[in-house]
């Protein structure tokens, strides 16, 4: 891969484990690796990296990506520091809000940079279209009533989309990275280095970006950064919100924010409930869909 690359093959790279690629952190450059299936997220992560070339969007450059016979591949610069996940349980209290304000800066660059309409990753594109759920975030505004349908919901789960709907008429979609949590921002020093892993990047509502962001603050072990390990301490999350407010207080300041979250919230649980395979899990997903509409929905 590194060949490929036009990169020297020397020097040293620690293996790391992931979700879905597999990763080698070297001093300079990071090689990721999945299977075939990757190479139209690789593709799509390549294509979002390029409109971030020349703004104040702190980010790892794309060196190089493809396919061999092994799967696609992705190369790109290393960012100093290491991930806030890591970064996180050792760092005082001054020095996560110092990290969360610097987040809040990184966050308005990249809304402000101008997307494509209708960017959307080729999985949730398909997914929409009737294909497999690999994920279920991030949400879709204009996807909603479709995914009502898809998961065969309640007149009452209908009405209470349908009612929300106009909230996000006058809407500009800008773009959002779309997975933000702890594995998925560079940290050095109490700042932020860089957001990496675009692969679920999109076109939608800036605040569309909460949503993972308090999802993983408010329930950090199913955020863990391999299946095998464990989220962060979910009292240590507890005033990442405030702090981001601090920093980016225009993200907060949408009319009727707390029904937006919800909508954004139930979007999710819509796609888990009609989709995951587990039925375990899809219980889980109805009984806070049934909570949702019924606490904020009247």
């Amino acid at each position: 891969m590194l060949a490929a690359a036009g990169l020297p093959a020397d020097g040293h790279y620690e293996a790391k484990g992931g979700w879905v690629s597999r990763a080698w952190v070297g001093d300079d450059f990071v090689v990721r690796m999945g299977d075939a299936s990757a190479s139209s997220a690789y593709e799509h992560e390549a294509s979002v990296v390029a409109l971030l070339e020349g703004t104040e969007v702190p980010h790892a450059r794309n060196i190089a990506h493809g396919t061999s016979a092994d799967g696609a591949w992705y190369v790109s610069s290393r960012l100093p520091g290491r991930t806030l996940h890591d970064a996180w349980p050792s760092a005082s209290v001054p020095e996560r809000r110092s990290i969360i304000h610097s987040l809040g800066d990184a966050l308005r660059a990249l809304h402000q940079v101008s997307a494509p309409a209708g960017l959307m990753p080729p999985w949730l594109r398909g997914a929409l279209a009737g294909g497999s759920w690999p994920a279920y975030h991030p949400p879709v505004v204009g996807a909603a009533m479709a995914l009502v349908e898809d998961a065969g919901s309640s007149a009452a789960v209908r009405s209470w989309v349908s009612s929300h709907l106009p909230l996000f008429d006058a809407d500009q979609h800008v773009l959002v990275h779309g997975d933000l949590h702890g594995s998925n921002i560079m940290v050095d020093d109490g700042r932020v280095t860089g957001l990496i892993d675009f692969a679920e990047a999109l076109a939608q509502p800036a605040d569309v970006e909460l949503d993972t962001i308090l999802r993983w603050c408010a329930r950090p072990q199913e955020f863990p950064p391999t299946p095998s390990s464990r989220g962060l301490d979910v009292a240590s999350l507890a005033p990442v919100r405030g702090w981001l407010e601090e920093a980016y207080p225009s993200l907060f300041a949408r009319p009727s924010l707390g029904s937006r979250l919800a909508f954004y919230d139930l979007w999710v649980e819509l796609a888990i409930f009609g989709h995951h395979p587990d039925a375990a899990v899809r219980a889980v997903a109805e009984r806070r869909i049934v909570r949702t509409i019924g606490e904020r929905g009247r």
